[in-house]
Order: structure tokens, then C-alpha cells, then sequence
């Protein structure tokens, strides 16, 4: 740990972070902020990650991190107790042990322009940038050209199947890979993208015309009936894959204005470690009389 006077503070990193992405343009149920740490301590090296989980904790110690900036939140719901008994706890007690602070950004960073879905935009080359859903008028966040989602014009058109295959090339490697839902020919020229669970945007997808919308976790039903709707086409990638070209993002927010050292995990955290595609019919085995 830096015990020089120089290095910036917990509370430096804490300012700067909410200067960019103040708490007050988080939804209402998010919790961000601090979670933990000395504001008074010294900070010269940060690690940046989507979650708070036992391999990124070990990944942060095993660097001699000071803090920790994730994007999800390690306390979302309400706890009772942070015993080392339970999973969280055991985290927070290994944090608090080694002194590492550890500071959330979620939906306030989503939200925020530039923010999450704006570095997953530019992996796809997108221009003329606008939000695909912006804020309520009245919110905190709303104004200028901050909101979820964002949608652009790719550099080229492609079909949804090469969109699709430009995807899993452009985007961290998960096991989970990258799927889509529509016609493989459609033409896709408009792109709508949304890090993280994006399918509470479908309606807001169809309204603004794009022809695709990328984003994670669709799910079956919601899928389904917005195609049957002549919805835009999906295409759907790990929930991991979608946050993690933020952290390049904010590792360089945190260089540039106070000079702290930076760390990208390139942990992949997505809770789907196998996948197998089903034989092609032509590779199947011929059914066989008994």
C-alpha cells in the first residue's frame, strides 16, 4: 500500500467518480457509492471490474490494489449480517482486512454520457450517437444526451448473420458466445445497444426503428412476442461481455485526472462456463430400426 502523501485519497476517487457519474442519476433501487474503505486513505493503484466476486477479490489482493471500482453493486439488497460466514461477508472481511476500498458505479453509469453503452457502441464503429432511452423529464439524469442505451449507424451494413459473427469477434470472449433472433438476411444499417439486461428497452428498440438491437439476458416469452410484432431484430451476448469495454472507460478516467495507476480485469465473470451447439442435421446419425 502507498503511504505517500502525494497519491490521491479515497476521497479523491470517490469525487472524481461522482463528478462523472453522480449517485443521484442511479434508479431509485440501485445503491452505489462507497461500500468501504478509509476516505482517508491513500490510493495509487485501482482495479476495475463488472463484479465483486471470490476471483476478482483474489485477482485485486494478488496486485496489492487500493480500491476497487466495479460496476455492480457487491450489496444491491438489504443484509442482515456480513458474518465471513456467508459469500458477501467473507468478501467484505477479506477487503477490509487488506484495505482495499471498494466503490460501486451502476445504473448512474449507465445512464451518463459518456457511459456504459457508449464503449459498448464504439467496439461496432456506431456514429451519429443518440440515447434509446433517455431519462424521465424531471429526473436527475435527464438533459443533454445521457440515457440507456444508445443508438448509431454501423459503418457498413451488414446482415443480422454477419452482424452476428462480427459480434462474438468484437466483444469479450464468453462461453456464452453471442446469439441472435430474426431473419439471418435482414439488413441491419441502425443499431440499437444496451450494456447489461437490456430487454425492459424492446418496446423503446421498436418505437425509434432501429433494425437490430443488441444487448443480454432476453428472455424467451419477451423475445418471441416482440418478433411477432415485427420487432428489430435481437442479438443477444453475455451480460459480462456487454459491461466489460466500459472498464477501458473508466481505467482511463481515473489515469488522467488524478494519476493513479489502473488495472482492467479481464476476468470473465459471466456465470456460463460451458456451451455446445447442436449438430448440424446432416451430422446427426441416421434413426436406425431396432
Amino acid at each position: 500500500m502507498s503511504t505517500s502523501g502525494s497519491d490521491p485519497t479515497v476521497t479523491d476517487v470517490v469525487a472524481e467518480l461522482e463528478r462523472r457519474y453522480p449517485p443521484a442519476w442511479a434508479e431509485e433501487w440501485d445503491r452505489v457509492g462507497l461500500v468501504l474503505g478509509e476516505p482517508a486513505a491513500p490510493v495509487r493503484r485501482v482495479l476495475c471490474v463488472v463484479d465483486v466476486v471470490p476471483e476478482t477479490v483474489a485477482e485485486a489482493l494478488a496486485a496489492d490494489v487500493d480500491m476497487i471500482v466495479a460496476h455492480h453493486p457487491l450489496l444491491l439488497r438489504g443484509v442482515s449480517s456480513v458474518a465471513p460466514t456467508t459469500f458477501k461477508g467473507r468478501l467484505i472481511h477479506q477487503l477490509i482486512r487488506a484495505g482495499v476500498a471498494l466503490y460501486a458505479a451502476h445504473t448512474n453509469a449507465d445512464v451518463a454520457a459518456p457511459g456504459v453503452s457508449d464503449a459498448l457502441a464504439a467496439r461496432f464503429g456506431l456514429t451519429g450517437l443518440r440515447p434509446l432511452q433517455r431519462p424521465a423529464p424531471g429526473s436527475p439524469a435527464h438533459g443533454d444526451d445521457r440515457g440507456f442505451g444508445r443508438i448509431g449507424e454501423l459503418p457498413q451494413p451488414m446482415t443480422l448473420a454477419e452482424l452476428t459473427r462480427h459480434a462474438a469477434a468484437v466483444l469479450p470472449v464468453t462461453s456464452w458466445g453471442v446469439r441472435a433472433a430474426g431473419d439471418p438476411g435482414r439488413m441491419v444499417r441502425t443499431l440499437a445497444v444496451s450494456g447489461g439486461s437490456g430487454d425492459s428497452f424492446l418496446g423503446a428498440a421498436t418505437a425509434a426503428g432501429v433494425d437490430a438491437f443488441l444487448t443480454a439476458d432476453l428472455r424467451h416469452h419477451p423475445a418471441g412476442e416482440h418478433l411477432a410484432a415485427d420487432g428489430p431484430a435481437l442479438i443477444d451476448a453475455a451480460h459480462w461481455a456487454t459491461e466489460r469495454p466500459w472498464l477501458d472507460d473508466l481505467a482511463a478516467l481515473l489515469r488522467e485526472a488524478l494519476g493513479v495507476e489502473t488495472l482492467v480485469s479481464d476476468l470473465d465473470t459471466d456465470p456460463w462456463t460451458v456451451h455446445a451447439a447442436a449438430p448440424a442435421v446432416d451430422d446427426k446419425e441416421p434413426d436406425r430400426e431396432g
